[in-house]
């Protein structure tokens, strides 16, 4: 097997058999990256124990005490990388297609003003629709498949360390990245499975987190004029939980707010109120002002 100038990361806490899945199905793709970054958050011993027992010995294990959840173990991990090209991968994620990552090289020099490079994501008892040489520009991408410029996912500092990132980590590196300029390119040429069936989001410690961290982005991004937008979002996720009847977590989400601004208040970096909005039409199906190059 070959491989090709890409860095791939993967951020993992106690979950070794889904990840030695997806390394498996990585260690099969032609060309594979030459670097795989492996971060393993929490104190989780056994993880590391796994990897060595199965002979991954050409993979950079990253590890925390702490928990930083999967952005704070990206950020690590892309800190870390050798390559310009970085590919994402959860723990239990892996491509479809053997080339999957020579597509992105590919796709990374059509397109010099895409910051992240999103891949279709396909779940448990869902089809698999063929590939199509098609790409698109969205407002937000996945990341458990997907791929960034290193450069410039570095100028944005990062995820912000959360636990339970769910509704803020890959739309608040998006509205940055947005306000930077730059682009988010998505592509049914690529295609990554990921291995659940999703059954986990209805838990009450994600509703909780949804709600917090809805108003943690108002207050990290949006200028403080804007605040009360970020107030009707936040009161729209409760009344969508509402109405799908997920009602355990929402008071806890509710309670958790201020604790967490004060957490994370030293993340605060807020986007012009002209990038927030134009992010927000762009997010609508609407037009962007900033220009874009033409799709495939």
């Amino acid at each position: 097997m070959s491989t090709c100038n890409v860095t791939l990361v993967i951020p993992t806490y106690q979950r070794s058999h889904q990840l030695l899945k997806s390394l498996e199905q990585v260690y099969s793709c032609d060309p594979r990256p030459d670097e795989i970054i492996v971060h393993i958050d929490g104190g989780d011993h056994v993880t590391e124990a796994v990897l060595h027992q199965h002979e991954f010995k050409d993979i950079v294990i990253l590890k925390n005490t702490a928990q930083v959840g999967p952005g704070g173990g990206r950020n690590l991990a892309i800190a870390r990388a050798k390559n310009a090209i970085v590919a994402s991968l959860d723990d239990d994620s892996y491509p479809l297609d053997p080339d999957y990552f020579d597509r992105l090289l590919q796709l990374f020099e059509l397109f010099p003003k895409a910051a992240v490079i999103g891949s279709a994501i396909f779940h448990q008892n869902e089809t698999v629709t063929p590939d199509e040489y098609t790409a698109t520009w969205a407002a937000d991408f996945i990341g458990c498949g997907c791929a960034y410029r290193r450069d410039v996912f570095l100028q944005t500092k990062g995820y912000v360390p959360l636990p339970l990132a769910y509704g803020m980590e890959e739309t608040d590196l998006s509205l940055r990245l947005h306000h930077l300029g730059w682009g988010i390119l998505q592509s049914q040429w690529l295609r990554v499975f990921h291995d659940t069936k999703l059954e986990h989001h209805s838990s009450p410690k994600i509703t909780a987190a949804s709600i917090a961290n809805q108003a943690l982005l108002a207050y990290l991004r949006y200028p403080a004029s804007l605040w009360w937008l970020g107030g009707m979002q936040c009161l729209s996720r409760v009344s969508w939980l509402m109405r799908h009847q997920r009602w355990s977590g929402i008071l806890t989400g509710l309670a958790t707010i201020p604790g967490l601004i004060r957490q994370q208040h030293s993340h605060r970096q807020t986007v012009s109120a002209q990038s927030l909005w134009s992010y927000l039409r762009l997010r609508r199906g609407g037009s962007s002002d900033i220009p874009t190059l033409e799709v495939l």
